[in-house]
Order: structure tokens, then C-alpha cells, then sequence
């Protein structure tokens, strides 16, 4: 669990340097601690001194502003030197004042947390600072400013808990402890994977895991992909990947969808975008492979995606959708989402898990959405768990999908039809892209880029 070579955590100071192109140190008015601290904790005083004196620090959090890969931004790192980069009084003066830095300068705020918490010599002071944090992090997203976490080693308790999984865009660095509950107060025989960077991006609650040589660079892609210039415009629809002439059946519709060799999401975001960073997990526990979400760089503009791989989303695939639509939405950028699944998973456990509501959250956020949304359907377009990721009235569709209320055979089945009629039913459907746009469902069927 470490930083750097040998196991030795970067002090707070490193760990700027080795992501800023240039920094400037801030610090908030007033006195530092006196004394033994608001609860007279005997001997709190002279910890704080050898602290001091140990890290060069007056306090376990340094903020100010600097430049990441040409980029603008406030910066706050956690002197985990300093009483393990708990959090107190004079810690949460700080925290607060570079939340206000930021929306005073209209600047991302990145956050390089290591910390084990609150500080116990402090008691419930200590512990009121998370709600201080909360306040500004919520202050700072109000003004559509974006947020992103680096998890340093350890990243537990009220840190974690605030500035950590409270960040819009949350990496970490390799083997980082990461957790609500620190090392020592875990329950006996918990699964350690758990508790680890590597274990919480298994689990969604990290979007990367960042070799520590990598941070800068992956910062600075992050800071360019948030960077939003002037007002959303609607993102380009994309060229289709393939050149097939339009169905001649329903049927024909259907089976091109379904085709193995179709061009899927990942094909289509690759072609689309110049750069692209993933934004994963539902934040509750959940990844869904079947789900590309995150924002990209096409010609220098950011636009947020989410696209399905053609396999039946899960809840947390719909869950990571809307976090990424509304996420989208307070930062002013366009959203593109590709849509491809024979439906939303219907199975014992998705029930469990929430896919109704999930996919009412994704209906939800595209409904609200300020910024334009713009869809296209590259395949299979399955029922409401397509719809939901469909843009009223910016829906286009390639020659080579469609869209239906319902899969053909499981319409013959509810109209006690046999097998063979489903190609039939699937004309009655009238689901060929043609359809869609003469139904007033689509507005074009796109075709591929021109040639040279």
C-alpha cells in the first residue's frame, strides 16, 4: 500500500509536484490551533508540534492553485504525515475555503486525499467538519463546477466519505486502502479485496485505477474533457459504421440487428471521439460491462456518452447512465447515447436490484436534461429498456437496426401465435428503420461517412 518506491506515502507536497505543471499556495485566514484543541485532549498540543516539525506542515491539508497538463484549477492535497491526515478544525477551515476558491475563480477543484478520517483529540468538532465539506462540495456543484478525486493511500473514513466518493470523476492510485472503515475497526474476517482500490473499482465506486506515473497525464485529459467553453450544442450524429441498404421485411430488420459481425458501441465511440474517458460504475455497488459511459473529445469539444453493447442492461447499467446524463446536464456538456440491447435484464435478481427504478431514472434524466441529447440506435432496440436512452425528438437510426415496442417473438407468443408466425408479426410491427422515421419515431436513417 503505497505511493512510491520502498512503501513511503509522497508527502503532500510531492504528490502536487508530481501532477502540477505549477502551484500556488493558499491559506485561510486565522490562528492555527492553540493549545489542546477544543476538548483540552491532554497532550494534543504537543502532537501537533511534533507534526509540525516532522512534515514542515501546519496543518494535514495544503490547498491553492496550480496547473495541471495547461489547465487551471484548485488543487487540495492531504498531508497524511501530519496525524494521518485526519481532519479537525483548523483542516475543515481549509477544505472550505478551497471549495470557495474554486467557485470564485470558476475552477475544477482536484482532490489528493490520504487521510485515515476525523480526529479523535477533537471529538464531534472534528466530526461536524464532513458537514462543512458537504456544504461546499454541494455549493461548488450548484455552480456546475467538476469535481475529481485521486485516492491516495489510505483514503478512509469521513475523506473518503466527502471529498472521495462525493467527486464527480474518482481515480486511484494501485493498492490504496479505500474505505469507510479504516484498517483497524474493520469486522473481523472482512474480505480485504473489499477494502482496496482494486476492489472498489470491481465494485463501481472508482472510475480508474491510475499508475502513479500516469496521474498527471490522465488529470489533464480529465481537467480537458470537463473544460466546457461556451454553450452545449447538439452533439453530431454519427456516421453509421456500415453500409447496408434498408431491410425489406421486418424480419430482415431483425436479423441484421442481431447479425454477430454489426458494428457495436465500442467500434462507433472509437470512431467518433479523439479521446474518451470512462466514468464507471452506479455508485451503488454495480458495473454493468454492457454499458460504455464517460466523456470524450471530438474536434476539442467534450461531449458525455452513454452507449449499450447489445447485450440486455442491467440496473446498474441504467443507474451509471443517468449518473452520467445528469452529470452532464451541471456541467453544461452535450450527451450522445448509442442504443443496443434486445431489452433491460429481466431476470429474479434485476428485479431485486432495481431495474424498474433504474430505468425510471434514466427516463427521468434525459426528460430533465437542459442540454440536447442526441441518439442513435445502431442495432437491437428492445422495448423500454431502449427507449429510456432515446432523445425525444433527436432519435436517428442506422440501416441496420430497429426498434419495437416488443421482441417479434415475444409479441406471438402473447398473441398465442405459433413460431411460425413471428416473421409476420415482425412486419406488423412495423420496426424497420424506414418505419421509424415515417412513423415520426426517428428522424433519419444515417448512413456511412463519405469516401475520399
Amino acid at each position: 500500500m503505497s505511493e512510491g518506491p520502498g512503501g513511503v506515502r509522497k508527502p503532500a507536497r510531492d504528490a502536487i509536484a508530481a501532477v502540477t505543471d505549477a502551484f500556488t499556495e493558499h491559506r485561510p485566514p486565522g490562528a492555527p490551533e492553540a493549545g489542546d484543541g477544543p476538548l483540552g485532549w491532554d497532550g494534543y498540543g504537543a502532537s501537533r508540534e511534533r507534526a509540525a516539525a516532522r512534515t514542515g506542515e501546519a496543518e494535514s491539508v495544503l490547498y491553492g492553485t496550480g496547473r495541471v497538463g495547461g489547465l487551471d484549477c484548485v488543487l487540495v492535497a492531504f498531508e497524511f504525515g501530519f496525524l494521518g491526515g485526519s481532519l479537525g478544525r483548523r483542516s475543515g477551515d481549509r477544505l472550505e475555503a478551497a471549495y470557495t476558491l474554486a467557485a470564485e475563480r470558476r475552477l475544477p477543484l482536484v482532490s489528493l486525499v490520504a487521510t485515515g478520517g476525523s480526529r479523535m483529540q477533537e471529538g464531534m468538532i472534528a466530526l461536524i467538519q464532513l458537514q462543512r465539506v458537504a456544504g461546499a462540495s454541494a455549493r461548488l456543484r450548484a455552480a456546475g463546477l467538476p469535481q475529481i478525486a485521486v485516492l491516495r493511500d489510505p483514503a478512509t473514513g469521513g475523506g473518503w466519505a466527502t471529498l472521495g466518493a462525493g467527486a464527480d470523476v474518482v481515480l486511484a492510485l494501485p493498492g490504496a486502502q479505500i474505505g469507510f472503515a479504516g484498517s483497524r475497526v474493520r469486522p473481523a474476517g472482512a474480505d480485504p479485496f473489499a477494502y482496496t482500490a482494486e476492489g472498489q473499482s470491481a465494485a463501481g465506486q472508482v472510475d480508474a485505477v491510475v499508475a502513479p506515473d500516469e496521474l498527471g497525464r490522465t488529470l489533464g485529459r480529465w481537467l480537458a474533457a470537463l473544460t466546457v467553453t461556451g454553450p452545449a450544442r447538439p452533439a453530431p450524429v454519427p456516421d453509421a459504421l456500415s453500409a447496408t441498404v434498408l431491410p425489406e421485411t421486418g424480419w430482415d430488420a431483425v436479423e441484421r440487428a442481431r447479425a454477430a459481425g454489426r458494428p457495436r458501441a465500442g467500434a462507433y465511440l472509437d470512431a467518433y471521439f479523439d479521446d474518451r474517458l470512462e466514468l464507471r460504475g452506479d455508485r451503488c455497488g454495480g458495473v454493468d460491462p454492457g454499458m460504455l459511459c464517460g466523456v470524450g473529445l471530438r474536434a476539442g469539444q467534450p461531449v458525455a456518452y452513454a452507449a449499450q453493447c447489445g447485450t440486455a442492461t442491467l440496473p446498474a447499467g441504467y443507474r451509471t447512465a443517468a449518473r452520467v446524463i445528469r452529470l452532464a446536464d451541471r456541467l453544461g456538456l452535450p450527451v450522445l447515447t448509442l442504443i443496443d440491447t434486445p431489452g433491460a435484464a429481466n431476470d429474479a435478481e434485476a428485479e431485486r436490484t432495481g431495474a424498474g427504478a433504474a430505468i425510471a431514472e434514466v427516463f427521468g434524466a434525459v426528460a430533465s436534461a437542459r442540454v440536447p441529447v442526441t441518439s442513435l440506435v445502431i442495432g437491437e432496440g428492445g422495448s423500454g429498456g431502449a427507449l429510456a436512452l432515446a432523445a425525444p425528438g433527436n432519435t436517428h437510426v442506422t440501416a441496420d437496426s430497429y426498434f419495437s415496442v416488443i421482441a417479434p417473438e415475444l409479441a406471438a407468443a402473447i398473441l398465442k401465435r405459433g413460431p411460425q408466425d413471428v416473421r409476420a408479426t415482425a412486419g406488423q410491427l412495423r420496426l424497420r428503420p424506414q418505419d421509424l422515421v415515417e412513423l415520426g419515431v426517428a428522424r433519419s436513417v444515417v448512413g456511412p461517412a463519405p469516401g475520399p
